[in-house]
């Protein structure tokens, strides 16, 4: 049985430090992304990136192109070039990964120096391209149509395509973004140094949003709450959200100064990079309170959804099929009745969403070292969304022992939020999940009620 109960908080976690990712790992990145690239006889692969979708592009370089637009190119011999604009071109020096500088100032900001004589293409003839037989181009889509040839749909600018074949002009090209975050991708699965690095942003998540909801009361404004849920001057992996009654109005993404009224929906979230914390529910003490149409919420909407949480954390395995999780899900809070459409937890790292192995007739194996988020958002047409998202990492004995050798710290905090999980909340962890942030799957659907949270104690 799910019930609305007192229920002690998680505290907070301490000492939030971020882990730089060491050399060794940055070096079986790259080690990895050849073998990959030799089994599937590319020659050269071109990773791109922008600020947006910078993560594959990032996982090799350390940094991503902020406000410019950026290539990588890694030829099968291990040699790398960075191509980057005015304002990245310093950073080569600094990247995590050994490469020849070029200059493509077509990448800059508009209106700064383009001083020079070289086309797009000529600048890209300097990667050594035109000695490569077959390309793969990494932009960020992994596409999975059923319709096309999705190893000819490309997410790169056109002039960067056009360019490039003019550059490699007898070269075959592919989509190869699968490399990296399909099935099997590099990007899929994290060590334990990764796993430790990706903390420091699940914990920050978790912070924020539970400073967030202590916060919250009727009469202070979203901008108000929201400055609850960014810290340490830290880069948010998606649009920070604090909003209190309707949505969207005039197409508004951000907090506004709009105050919180007794009664209103609530929605929150904050993220960063290896994980995000999401909350949906209502600014109320107790179900009186609610608009009287909605006043069975927490029946209708909230304990379903909750029990799905419970279900999702207990059920989920390593050598899990992705179509058993997803079905599971679907038995005990159906589509059809609860509103979700998307897939019911999906995989992150430096993005929010990185991919999914959970979705319909999934054959995709659950993997150690995998990073997920729960992320079931319902949406029950009259009622407020129900949302609890937040990550867990699943780690195989050989991994477990890895994180308690070398990481005793992140080890001990995993250990003292399952136990929170078990005892407080009735959550029945097999030893393989790992919860990234002391937030996760605490639960308080009504916000104005700072002691009560779903529980299954």
């Amino acid at each position: 049985m799910i019930n609305l109960q007192k229920t002690a908080a998680p505290q907070l976690d301490k000492d939030v430090l971020p882990v730089q990712l060491t050399d060794e790992t940055m070096d079986i990145r790259k080690a990895s992304l050849l073998k990959k690239m030799q089994a599937d006889n590319f020659d050269a692969v071109v990773i791109y990136a922008d600020l947006e979708h910078g993560g594959n592009f990032e996982y090799f370089t350390g940094f991503v192109p902020r406000f410019e637009e950026a290539l990588l190119v890694i030829h099968q011999s291990g040699e790398a070039y960075l191509v980057l604009g005015n304002e990245n071109l310093n950073k080569v020096p600094f990247a995590r990964i050994a490469a020849t500088a070029v200059h493509l100032p077509h990448f800059s900001l508009p209106n700064q120096p383009m001083e020079t004589t070289l086309s797009v293409s000529a600048i890209l003839k300097q990667t050594k391209l035109e000695q490569a037989a077959s390309i793969g181009l990494i932009g960020w889509m992994n596409f999975t149509s059923q319709h096309d040839d999705n190893a000819a749909l490309y997410d790169l600018p056109y002039f960067l395509v056009d360019g490039l074949k003019q550059a490699a002009p007898e070269a075959s090209f592919k989509n190869a973004a699968y490399l990296m975050i399909g099935e099997n991708g590099l990007r899929t699965t994290n060590n334990a140094n990764e796993i430790a690095h990706y903390e420091f942003g699940a914990m920050l998540a978790g912070n924020c949003i539970l400073n967030a909801m202590d916060q919250l009361a009727v009469g202070k404004s979203e901008m108000e709450i929201g400055a609850y849920l960014n810290d340490f001057g830290q880069t948010p992996s998606v649009v920070t959200i604090m909003a209190t009654g309707a949505r969207f109005e005039k197409a508004n993404l951000y907090p506004t100064g709009k105050k919180i009224q007794l009664g209103d929906r609530i929605s929150m979230t904050s993220g960063y990079k290896g994980g995000l914390q999401s909350r949906g529910g209502y600014a109320v003490h107790t179900s009186e309170e609610l608009p009287e149409a909605e006043q069975d919420y927490l029946e209708r909407v909230a304990k379903p959804y909750f029990n799905a949480v419970k279900t999702w954390f207990e059920t989920i395995a390593i050598d899990m099929p992705g179509a058993e999780l997803y079905n599971k899900i679907e038995e005990v809070l159906p589509k059809e009745q609860y509103g979700w459409h998307l897939n019911p937890g999906h995989l992150c790292a430096d993005e929010e969403w990185l991919a999914s192995p959970i979705y319909p007739d999934s054959s995709e194996k659950i993997k150690s070292g995998m990073l997920f988020q729960f992320d079931i958002i319902s949406s029950v047409p009259g009622y407020s969304g129900a949302s609890c998202e937040g990550g867990v990492v699943l780690a195989d004995e050989q991994l477990r022992a890895v994180i308690q050798n070398e990481y005793p710290e992140m080890w001990s905090r995993m250990q003292a939020r399952r136990s929170y999980l078990i005892e407080e909340i009735g959550i029945k962890l097999s030893e393989e999940v790992l919860p990234m942030s002391n937030a996760a799957a605490y639960y308080r659907p009504f916000f104005l009620n700072k002691e009560s949270a779903l529980s299954a104690k």
